[in-house]
């Protein structure tokens, strides 16, 4: 992997990005990120869930999404699946796999989020964030393993949390819960690779501003946090590229909570 001024070069690399539907979110500046260091790109997307949420759909859909991204071409390809599909994260491995010959980097960024407390929680809401949360990310990670290469150096999974660990959500139970449990999933899955060369690391980036909170809600978490702003996308996607890249070869089964100092107690 080459080196310029500017960081890290993936220009011999093939990555798989979940959760890319919207431009304001994670997934999308991670994919931009790893585009703009020479990777190629797989991105999936599951519209039908930001069409359910207060922040609904990018205002372009998926072909602004894709368009922003530098366009489906020979490198970024773009695959829609519904992680409630116990299928759809070795499909979206396969899909990867055709298009590009092997991957070496895996991102699962995708998130189920519903907001449901104590007395609301629904069985089924806690069968479909498990699902889509944690199933997915141990099925993808799966997918990956199976079709890596062990002789070409790099294998990288990065999953995401979102801090369930330090601090209670109890008004996003299912999310909460099952968000919580890739913090748990990362050593043993992290171990279950390590003889291969193959890393697995989970970030949780904190609040970040991604269009979803209200301007009560900003301001609130913004009192929280030492700079007075939530984090940025590209902030947490430059995160990832140096967990894909060969520079973190040594970091392996942890949790890296990248909050800005986020200070929960604060009120």
């Amino acid at each position: 992997m080459a080196i310029d001024d500017d960081g890290p070069m993936m220009d011999d690399k093939v990555a798989v990005v979940t959760g890319v539907s919207r431009r304001a979110g994670i997934g999308y500046a991670i994919a931009r990120e790893l585009l703009a260091q020479g990777a190629k790109v797989l991105v999936q997307s599951w519209t039908p869930h930001d069409a359910e949420q207060t922040w609904g759909e990018d205002p372009g859909g998926m072909e602004a999404v894709l368009a922003g991204l530098g366009g489906d071409g020979d490198r970024l390809r773009h695959v829609a699946a519904d992680f409630a599909d116990p299928e759809a994260p070795a499909r979206v491995m396969e899909r990867a796999v055709a298009a590009y010959g092997h991957v070496d980097v895996l991102i699962a960024n995708h998130a189920r989020s519903v907001r449901q407390s104590l007395t609301e929680v629904t069985a089924a809401e806690l069968d479909l964030a498990w699902a889509v949360n944690g199933r997915a990310s141990v099925l993808l990670t799966q997918a990956f393993a199976a079709q890596y290469d062990d002789r070409r150096p790099g294998g990288r999974v990065i999953l995401f949390t979102s801090g369930q660990h330090l601090g209670p959500m109890p008004g996003e139970l299912p999310y909460a819960i099952s968000k919580g449990a890739i913090q748990q999933m990362t050593l043993s899955l992290a171990d279950a690779l390590a003889d291969r060369g193959i890393t697995v690391n989970t970030v949780n980036p904190g609040p970040v501003d991604t269009g979803w909170a209200d301007a009560e809600l900003t301001a609130h978490v913004s009192r929280s946090l030492p700079a007075g702003r939530w984090g940025r996308p590209e902030e947490v996607a430059r995160l990832v590229r140096w967990l894909a890249s060969d520079e973190a070869n040594w970091i392996t089964g942890q949790v890296i909570n990248s909050e800005g100092g986020f200070r929960r107690w604060v009120s």
